[in-house]
């Protein structure tokens, strides 16, 4: 059955101002922009100054949400498809807890403060939608996506069009110019700290990929986007393209500028100015790292990549493309510790049969199947560190890690299920047990005594069991190899881990 039309707001709270955009989604999927509005606030300058919000940026953001509450009443939009989130600056301030219940007495609206590793998601989305089709060598090549905001920096890596890395970095515009102004003057002194902050952040992606052999460059944000109308070109409605020597040139041009002669020069508000030149000296500082010859320039924010969320979740070719970037960046983290990669896709894999094969037994949903794959794949991980105890091992890396497109709850989740993937059974008398969010124990158990079960079946790394059917009898699952194998080992191994299955499910596992 179709829905009808609908107006959505996305609301966003960030570092340098409150930013609207709302559209209407569209019965196949798609969006159309209605209406955008925004307001320069400085709680980023606030909060990594001072370290909270201030009273006056609190009064001003009241004051700016309640003129949006209004307008978003004359629109008619209901209060379920009104969506706020805040970045970087609330993530970081002392007194956001108090900020966010002030909001939404006043106003009504909820704040979801998000991650940095949710904004690389809704970033990806955003550019994935900007570049379209009409970049073909985009998806194969070496790409680093890069978007510098007031108060961090988020980063992607993709090698030959899969998700490597993605990271959020503190380091934002508002922060570099703080320094900056503390102890920096000139555009020579500028530039040595920017390549200070820039030669460490290399360090970290290096780990992951080589940024030298980068061809593409993709940077986002206010900055850059004004500068792509100054010297770049079109590539569609959504998307321009600047030459790498005309944007080093351009910043060579502009680096001595104070704010007011770039209020002056570009027409642009003092908010806007503050950051220009900061901003894309640290552009300019991260692509001669690289190898691009040209920068793309989405002209989107996570705003869109919010909408598109919305819009475009159910999509099919979407969902596959998000996912295969998930399972990347979950193989990436795993090579990054020397994992066995052919025994943990191969659990894997065996864990999808059995998860599709029980639906009607566990309930989950699809997102939980693919955080049970990434489960599956990394359950090894912790013999990086020791052979012994590794699943405790395994559940420390994964839950001090970020896997693009997973949002930290589901990665606490998934660091958990790789905890309880060996040793004991779970009990209630387990101390780590009772940290868990009691909505979340459920799901952790569900999904470690499938992953103590498809673990099982390959436990000797052998990998001669790749293919199984499951059959469900009144008090059985049995599971069926194909060929004929020796399953003694993996006999045993279902002998002692698949009393959890037993107890969580109630059924008995008979291999044959």
């Amino acid at each position: 059955m179709k829905t009808k039309n609908r107006l959505v707001a996305v609301l966003e709270i960030g570092s340098t101002g409150i930013r609207l955009l709302v559209a209407e989604i569209q019965e196949s999927n798609k969006w159309r922009e209605i209406d955008k509005a925004g307001k320069p606030i400085a709680l980023g300058r606030d909060v990594f100054t001072s370290g909270k919000v201030s009273r006056a940026s609190f009064l001003e953001c009241l004051a700016v949400l309640q003129k949006i509450k209004e307008l978003l009443g004359s629109w008619d939009i209901k209060h379920k498809d009104i969506y706020v989130f805040a970045t970087s600056a609330l993530r970081a301030a002392k007194n956001r807890d108090i900020f966010v219940d002030r909001v939404h007495r006043e106003t009504g609206f909820r704040i979801a403060i998000i991650e940095g590793i949710e904004e690389n998601r809704l970033m990806y989305l955003a550019v994935r939608f900007a570049l379209k089709q009409d970049l073909q060598e985009f998806w194969q090549a070496n790409t680093m996506i890069i978007d510098i905001g007031g108060g961090s920096t988020e980063i992607m890596l993709l090698k030959e069009g899969k998700m490597v890395a993605a990271h959020s970095l503190r380091t934002g515009t508002i922060l570099i110019n703080k320094q900056a102004n503390f102890s920096l003057g000139s555009a020579q002194s500028q530039n040595r700290y920017l390549k200070e902050i820039v030669r460490n952040a290399k360090g970290l992606l290096n780990v992951e990929m080589d940024i030298a052999y980068v061809k593409f460059c993709v940077m986002t944000g206010a900055d850059i986007q004004y500068t792509s109308q100054l010297i770049g070109k079109k590539i569609n409605d959504h998307c321009r393209v600047i030459e790498r020597e005309r944007l080093i040139n351009f910043v060579k041009k502009i680096q001595h500028y104070s704010t007011e002669t770039c209020m002056q020069e570009f027409n642009i508000s003092f908010s806007e100015a503050e950051s220009f030149v900061s901003g894309l000296m640290t552009y300019r500082q991260f692509l001669e790292q690289t190898s691009a010859e040209q920068i793309l320039v989405p002209i989107v924010s996570i705003r869109e990549g919010f909408l598109l969320d919305l819009a475009l979740g159910i999509e099919a070719e979407l969902q596959e493309d998000f996912i295969s970037q998930i399972i990347a960046s979950a193989v990436t983290l795993g090579r990054k510790y020397h994992f066995d990669e052919a025994h943990g896709r191969t659990v894997a894999d065996l864990c999808l049969i059995l998860f599709d094969s029980l639906t009607l037994e566990h309930g989950m949903s699809f997102r939980e199947r693919i955080m049970l794959e990434v489960a599956a794949i990394l359950h090894d991980i912790g013999i990086f560190i020791s052979e012994a105890k590794h699943e405790h091992h395994g559940r420390y890396i994964v839950e001090h890690s970020e896997i693009f497109g997973l949002h930290r709850d589901e990665v606490e989740i998934i660091s958990n299920v790789i905890g309880y993937h060996r040793g004991k059974p779970l009990s209630e008398n387990d101390l780590h047990y009772a940290t868990i969010q009691k909505e979340d124990r459920i799901l952790v158990l569900k999904m470690a005594s499938i992953l103590r079960v498809a673990d099982s079946l390959d436990r000797g790394h052998s990998q001669q069991i790749k293919h199984i059917t499951v059959e469900k009898k009144s008090e059985t699952i049995v599971i069926r190899t194909h060929g004929n194998l020796d399953i003694s080992l993996e006999l045993m191994g279902l002998e002692e881990k698949a009393d959890m299955f037993q107890d969580v499910y109630g059924y008995k596992i008979v291999l044959t």
